[in-house]
C-alpha cells in the first residue's frame, strides 16, 4: 500500500502506523523521494510502499483460510507456533470434512501449507496442520499398531507388510520399533505406495509335505516327500502311475478305420461275384 509524506521517513511512519507494526516486520519500498523547489519549498511529496512482512506460518494461515473459502468449508486456521516448526490448528464446523478418510484431506492441506510457508526459504521448515487433536490420536494408534505387528512378526517368524503411509506416519513406526531387539524396520516401494516392512531377527522356514498320492497333508516334513511328489507328478502322462496310485494297463491295438471299398467287399454273400 502506498503512503505519502513530506519526507520518506514521514511516509514510512504513516505506513507503519496504519498496519500497527514495527519497521522490522514490514517491507518498505521507496517509490519516489521528496522534491523541493525554489527557496526550499516542497515541490513533490515522497511516496513509499509499505507491506506487512508475513512469516512463513502467517502465509500458510492466509493460504489455508482462502482455500477453505473456495472449498466452502466453515473453518479457520490458527498459527500456534513457528519456532522450530510451523504448527497450525484448524477449527472447523465439520472436522470430518477437514480430516478426511484416515487424514487424507488433512495431509493434503499440510503439504500445500508446507509449500507456501517455505517459499523463498533456503532451508525447509516442517509444517504441521492439525484438527481437533487428530495427529496425536493417529500417532497413538500407529504406536499400538507397530507394537502389535512386531509381536506378530516375531511369533510367526516372517516379514509383516504395512499399508502405504505418508513419511510422517512411517517415521512414527520406525521410531517406535527402533529400540526393539527382536525386529527391524525398513521402507519399501515408491510414493504414494511406500510402506513399512517389519522384519523379525529370527525367521521361521515352513516346509510343505505331500502324501503318497501327491496331495498336500498340511504337515511339516523333509524335502524327500516333496521330491517324491514331484516325481510322481512328472511321471504322469508317460504310462507310469506309481506316484499317483494308478496302475499301468496294456493298451489294445487300434482298429483300422473302415473304408468305403472295404464295405463293398464285405457286402458280397457266399463269395458270389456281382454281375
Amino acid at each position: 500500500m502506498e503512503f505519502k509524506g513530506k519526507t520518506v521517513a514521514e511516509a514510512t511512519e504513516a505506513g507503519l502506523a496504519y498496519f500497527g507494526i514495527g519497521e522490522a516486520d514490514a517491507e518498505i519500498t521507496v517509490i519516489c523521494k521528496e522534491e523541493k523547489g525554489l527557496f526550499g519549498k516542497l515541490k513533490k511529496e515522497a511516496c513509499v510502499n509499505v507491506e506487512n512482512k508475513l512469516t512463513g506460518g502467517k502465509r500458510a494461515v492466509r493460504f489455508l483460510e482462502g482455500l477453505f473459502e473456495k472449498m466452502d468449508l466453515n473453518a479457520r486456521a490458527e498459527l500456534e507456533s513457528e519456532d522450530e516448526s510451523v504448527k497450525i490448528n484448524v477449527i472447523a464446523e465439520s472436522s470430518a470434512a477437514v480430516i478426511g478418510h484416515r487424514g487424507e484431506v488433512l495431509d493434503a492441506l499440510q503439504s500445500l501449507a508446507g509449500a507456501v510457508a517455505n517459499i523463498g526459504n533456503k532451508t525447509y521448515k516442517r509444517v504441521v496442520v492439525d484438527c481437533e487433536g487428530y495427529r496425536e490420536k493417529r500417532e497413538e494408534t500407529l504406536v499400538n499398531l507397530a507394537n502389535r505387528l512386531a509381536d506378530k512378526a516375531v511369533r510367526q517368524g516372517r516379514d509383516i507388510f504395512l499399508e502405504p503411509m505418508n513419511p510422517y506416519e512411517r517415521r512414527v513406526i520406525h521410531s517406535t520399533l527402533a529400540a526393539s531387539e527382536q525386529v527391524t524396520t525398513k521402507s519399501e516401494g515408491k510414493e504414494p505406495n511406500r510402506h513399512v516392512v517389519i522384519v523379525p531377527n529370527e525367521k521361521k522356514f515352513y516346509k510343505k509335505s505331500y502324501d503318497n498320492r501327491g496331495g498336500y497333508n498340511g504337515r511339516r516334513n523333509d524335502r524327500g516327500d516333496r521330491k517324491n511328489f514331484n516325481r510322481g507328478r512328472n511321471d504322469r502322462g508317460r504310462g507310469d502311475r506309481r506316484g499317483s496310485g494308478f496302475t499301468s494297463l496294456a493298451r489294445e491295438p487300434k482298429r483300422k478305420p473302415t473304408t468305403f471299398g472295404t464295405y463293398l467287399g464285405n457286402s458280397m454273400k457266399n463269395g458270389e461275384n456281382e454281375e
